[in-house]
């Protein structure tokens, strides 16, 4: 597989239209978070496309979930993601909860230890974690690494915000996770262009 070098490095796709070729750079993103349930599956999925959508085919999401998995030994499973996690240019990380999920703590220190340029994303109201008031909602040692941004709101208030302006459900939900993709986007844009740690 590919090995990561801390070195943000694009894929160029051809893609023409109205007659004239053009060259689009794509970056690739592992989305990390919760695979429990329906609101966590179809909330990744719902996120992944408005990323792809609001950023112009900038940024290609890779969903764990939706992953061919070939057998059900977890160590492969397992093995699966992470090799994921190491393909990809960056990686968004769901944290949300009052604790945070295992696995994407996991996959998240890897993506630290290898340099990935990542976005945590928090939209839980709830605070939590031992870093007081100030602090991060979460465990301190997923905190102070370099080349992470932070995309932090109150979920419950934006989904109120969008829903306030009227529409059916899916013109509220479109709302909802347009607002949400540009803030990410906003994010992955100002990471990806911090320089390595790594130097290679």
């Amino acid at each position: 597989g590919r090995r990561h070098t801390g070195r943000v490095m694009p894929r160029e796709t051809l893609t023409i239209t109205c007659h004239k070729a053009y060259l689009m750079t794509s970056y690739s993103i592992y989305v990390a978070g919760d695979l429990v349930d329906h609101k966590h599956l179809i909330g990744n999925a719902i996120l992944a496309e408005a990323i792809e959508l609001n950023s112009d085919g900038r940024y290609a999401c890779v969903l764990p979930q939706d992953l061919e998995q070939a057998t059900e030994r977890a160590a492969d499973i397992r093995n699966q993601d992470l090799k994921q996690v190491m393909a990809c240019d960056l990686c968004l990380f769901n944290f949300d909860g009052t604790d945070l999920d295992s696995g994407t703590v996991v996959e998240f220190m890897m993506a630290k230890f290898l340099d990935i340029p990542s976005v945590i994303l928090r939209t839980d109201f709830r605070s939590s974690g031992d870093q007081g008031k100030d602090g991060d909602d979460w465990n301190l040692m997923c905190s102070f690494y370099p080349r992470t941004r932070l995309v932090q709101f109150n979920g419950m208030a934006w989904y109120q915000e969008a829903g306030a302006e009227g529409g059916d459900l899916n013109q509220r939900s479109n709302r909802l996770y347009a607002r949400m993709a540009a803030a990410v986007i906003e994010q992955l844009d100002a990471v990806r262009a911090e320089p390595p740690v790594i130097d290679n």
